[in-house]
């Protein structure tokens, strides 16, 4: 008797295969692809490792060329699959002549059953021929693992239809949007348009936040505060927490700031409970992840490497409530040798542990907790910083509430109300074990009606109503949830996928020229596509697939009903939409007038030899300027004073050069001047190395290859001077919040040595 399992990756057959023969496994190659056997109870297991998915849906060849296929095409036509890793399907059907029967054992969820089913029907053409049998778990651990494989489910045909139907509509929407719009905008290569059904509503979520940033018209209003004291200072404000009316303010403020004390006229306390928060779901994992610096694509990818390593469970998950099987003071024992045994000893030790639960119960999987202790020695980096999030979020949700003291008073000052408030954490709760939501106090003393307190100063301040905050990553996920763009599985991979294509840039995403001119033109023209409607439909439709309420074919020809009707009011307007885009993609690429035709604009081209600037008249004008072979180009303020070309900033991560486009031109020379060559007299000058990195080099090179390494982050300055031991030009370093200092930037010097002895 011989069992193939199959698991979805490398790390997942192996841990599967270690758990399975307590460690006993064989490791052995097909063509230099990975697999095990093992012995278990008699019976010989061989787990094979996917790649994720062996076969992708496309459209037949003849449909690759933009040029003569027509897009309508694209909407009907079946598309077919192909194999994307040969070598493992050979080796399915190899292994598949040999067993009995199959079990799967990818990920339980909808990509994970259509992986299994993929293989499956690769190891046998016929599901009929074989057992074939599902090992659903949560975690890699010993118990959960052991128990799948006693407890053998029959494999989910309607959830794997469920995905592949998604695969096969977003690939219809993403190549019949992408290429009318790249078409229409004479955009080819790898300067495409990309277009999908789940991408585009997300990216006009970011647009029409930054169109809402521009548009916003401040306002002025005006403030006045008190500040009073009794046994601390605290603040009251005017009744009216802003003014609008300046000839107003200034009379409250003129009758108010000389005066000297606040009399009482209420005060009120009350305590208010401080509740615990819920279980990890994915979307409040991503969210809270982005306040480590993690974007969601490195949280989740980050979060799967702890997954197949055993250390938490299953990260895709919806649920916010703790299955009854999770035996919490047992698996809190089990915890006592992280690297927070003593918060955990504390969870412990209270009378009762009440885990707080949300409003979503799933019985797939459960919240994302722990399975296993972890100390710094364990786990480093990014993998630390996760574990410890998943951990200490594990210990909140079974700590107790917290308490806040709420004061209010309300003060006459000179005939005026004013008002104060007080929020104080009282009884810290679940708040001691995870620190990453900070708690916004403000401390207000008790007070007695009729009491009188000191006035220390009284200020007005005029302001500015602000405009509303960008989207963080992780608020975007939770905002994708909402408006059911996407899921658990596929929302990070959505936002990475605009970080790529140049649609957004920034760690709080902020939508680039070309992502705007994209949403800008389909609301105009095509509104259905970048409003989350349709696609929520779709996603709920695909959800009733699984649950045998819907067919795939009818949801396919829904979708492709959808997308004809959006095409024709796209071809409507296709020379609108085709002006529009390129007006928006040549200022987009545009770094200013070209100084040599004078009436051509400089744009930024690609070729096979990296990024230039050439001139919009060429061939007429074959007026052309090399670029930093790093950094993000944008268009400066004005014209060189030297030459006239135009002057452009060159962002480096936190630092920002603005140089004249002429890395030639006197003027940039003189920007980059950083002293004399003390080997040939030469210039040394600032440059950027491919990978950007900074540092000085001879400007006589090849012929001189002198150069030193430089500090990668502050401004760099010639300190007029020449280093008294090796004489290479001493540097004057500046930062932010820090003092001045000069060194020697040659790193075989000893002078920087006998600084620091002295």
């Amino acid at each position: 008797m011989a069992t193939l399992v199959i698991c979805e990756k490398k790390s997942a057959a192996s841990r599967i295969s270690y758990l399975l023969s307590d460690g006993d496994q064989t490791q052995k190659s097909y063509y230099n692809h990975p697999y095990y056997e093992l012995d278990r109870e008699g019976e010989k297991y061989i787990c094979v490792p996917l790649r994720g998915h062996i076969i992708e849906y496309d459209y037949p060849k003849e449909y690759n060329n933009w040029g003569k296929v027509d897009e309508e095409d694209l909407i009907w036509v079946e598309p077919q699959k192909n194999i994307t890793a040969k070598r493992i399907v050979n080796l399915l059907q190899k292994t598949g002549k040999e067993v009995d029967r199959m079990i799967v054992a990818t990920d339980y969820d909808r990509e994970g059953e259509l992986i299994g089913l993929e293989a499956v029907r690769f190891a046998k053409k016929e599901l009929e021929d074989i057992p074939v049998e599902r090992a659903r778990f949560s975690s890699l651990s010993k118990g959960e693992i052991e128990k799948a494989f006693s407890d053998l489910k029959e494999i989910d045909v309607d959830l794997a239809e469920s995905a592949a139907t998604r695969q096969i509509i977003d690939l219809a929407w993403g190549a019949v949007l992408t290429r009318f719009l790249s078409k229409a905008s004479s955009q080819y290569g790898d300067d495409y348009l990309s277009v999908g059904r789940v991408q585009s509503p997300t990216l006009a979520i970011i647009v029409d936040k930054d169109h809402e940033i521009e548009e916003f018209d401040p306002e002025p209003y005006w403030k006045i505060t008190a500040l009073l004291e009794k046994d601390f200072e605290f603040e009251a404000d005017y009744k009216e927490s802003r003014i609008w009316e300046k000839e107003k303010a200034d009379e409250v403020y003129e009758k108010v700031e000389e005066a000297d004390e606040a009399k009482t006229l209420s005060f009120n306390e009350k305590t208010k409970k401080d509740w615990p928060p819920i279980p990890f779901n994915t979307t409040q994992f991503l969210s809270d992840a982005n306040k480590l610096n993690l974007s969601p694509s490195q949280a989740m990818s980050t979060a799967e490497d702890l997954y197949t390593a055993g250390w938490i469970s299953y990260p895709r998950t919806e649920n916010t409530v703790y299955p009854d099987s999770l035996h919490l003071e047992g698996h809190l024992r089990k915890l006592k040798g992280s690297e927070l045994s003593e918060e955990v000893k504390e969870i412990l030790s209270q009378d009762k542990i009440w885990p707080t639960k949300g409003k979503k119960e799933t019985t797939d999987h459960p919240p994302i907790y722990p399975i296993k202790p972890a100390t710094k020695g364990d786990l480093t980096g990014n993998k630390w910083k996760v574990y410890e999030l998943i951990l200490r979020r594990f210990l909140a949700t079974l700590a107790p509430y917290g308490i806040k003291r709420l004061r209010n008073a309300e003060f006459n000052i000179e005939g005026e109300e004013f008002k104060s408030k007080g929020n104080e954490l009282i009884k810290k709760g679940w708040r001691k074990y995870y620190p990453y939501y900070k708690a916004k106090e403000s401390k207000m003393p008790e007070l007695d009606k009729g009491e009188r307190v000191d006035i220390t100063d009284v200020g007005m301040e005029e302001k500015e109503t602000q405009p509303p905050s960008r989207y963080s990553q992780g608020k975007l996920v939770k905002i994708m949830e909402d408006e059911g763009l996407g899921t658990k599985s596929t929302r990070h991979g959505i936002i990475q996928k605009l970080y790529n294509r140049n649609f957004i840039s920034g760690k709080v995403p902020r939508s680039t020229n070309s992502g705007r001119s994209v949403i800008d033109t389909l609301e105009k023209h095509a509104e259905m596509v970048t409003k989350p409607d349709m696609t929520r439909e779709l996603e709920e439709d695909m959800q009733k697939i699984a649950e045998e309420d819907l067919e795939k074919e009818d949801v396919i020809k829904e979708s492709r009903d959808m997308l004809q009707k959006v095409l024709k009011s796209l071809r409507e307007e296709e020379e609108k939409i085709g002006k529009e885009l390129k007006q928006s993609l040549t200022d987009q690429h545009s770094v200013g007038n070209c100084p040599e035709c004078e009436d051509g604009i400089l744009l930024i081209r690609k070729s096979k030899n990296g990024r230039f600037v050439g001139c919009s008249n060429y061939p007429d004008c074959k007026n052309t300027y090399s670029l930093p072979r790093s950094g993000n180009v944008k268009p400066g303020k004005g014209e060189c004073p030297e030459c006239g070309a135009p002057m452009v900033k060159v962002y480096h991560g936190g630092d920002t050069e603005k140089l004249c486009i002429d890395i030639n031109c006197d003027h940039s020379q003189e920007q980059r001047y950083r002293g004399e060559c003390p080997e040939c007299g030469g210039d040394m000058i600032e440059q950027r190395s491919y990978k950007g990195k900074r540092f000085l080099g001879c400007s006589n090179y090849p012929e001189c290859e002198n150069t030193y390494p430089l500090p990668q982050k502050g401004n760099l300055l010639y300190a007029e001077k020449k280093c008294e031991e090796c004489g290479a030009p001493i540097q004057k370093m500046s930062k932010k919040n820090k003092e001045d200092w000069e060194f020697c930037p040659n790193p075989d010097c000893s002078s920087d040595e006998d600084e620091e002895d002295k």
